[in-house]
């Protein structure tokens, strides 16, 4: 049974998260302990809300370094939903306390450019055809809650798998043991389920 550490820094889909990776099997800790943190098979970064008020509860509770020490050590980590923007340099995001990102990936995420904004619903994604990540899944649709996204090109080594609402957008990144996506595959049914099941797999 791989053990799940799920970060716990505030952030408001935590539970969901925690239920799914039971789910399928994980032996799952919510917790921002640094030993848990790096002794886990597999560091789960939600997100929900506003990027810099995510940013802001990471640094609080020593998350860029935790991140950080594990990618260093070569050990798996998963974002999601915010948990994936804050993967990038930072945010056009409104705020009145902006923060930097973590500087995984280059670039900005922006606010969609789309008639309706949040995106909001189910989504057919594109993944490229070395994907893992999607593997079994890879027509299926996911669901989707945001205003911001990243459009960046993320260089060589660095699978994207885009979607569309409105433009098309970076939908999830697979960047060697760093993985996540703009969805939340916890929320997202069987296939979210799949998903997960073979992040697990690859740990």
């Amino acid at each position: 049974m791989k053990r799940v550490v799920v970060l716990d820094y505030g952030s408001g889909n935590i539970r969901s998260a925690v239920r799914m990776l039971e789910r399928i099997g994980a032996n799952v800790e919510l917790t921002a302990d640094p030993k848990l943190v790096a002794a886990a098979d597999g560091l789960f970064v939600p997100g929900v809300g506003n990027f810099h008020a995510c940013m802001a509860g990471l640094e609080a509770a020593g998350g860029r370094r935790l991140i950080d020490d594990r990618l260093a050590a070569g050990a798996p980590v998963l974002g999601v939903c915010v948990g994936m923007q804050v993967m990038f340099d930072g945010s056009s995001e409104p705020s009145t306390s902006p923060q930097p990102g973590l500087g995984r990936w280059p670039g900005q995420v922006e606010r969609l450019a789309a008639p309706v904004v949040p995106h909001m619903g189910w989504s057919r994604v594109e993944p490229p055809v070395t994907t893992t990540l999607f593997a079994g899944v890879e027509g299926e649709r996911f669901y989707f809650v945001h205003s911001f996204a990243a459009s960046a090109q993320l260089g060589e080594g660095r699978e994207a798998t885009y979607a569309a609402h409105g433009e098309r957008f970076v939908a999830a990144i697979e960047d060697g043991v760093l993985a996540a996506t703009q969805f939340h595959p916890e929320k997202s049914g069987d296939a979210g389920a799949h998903l997960l099941t073979n992040w697990l797999r690859s740990l």
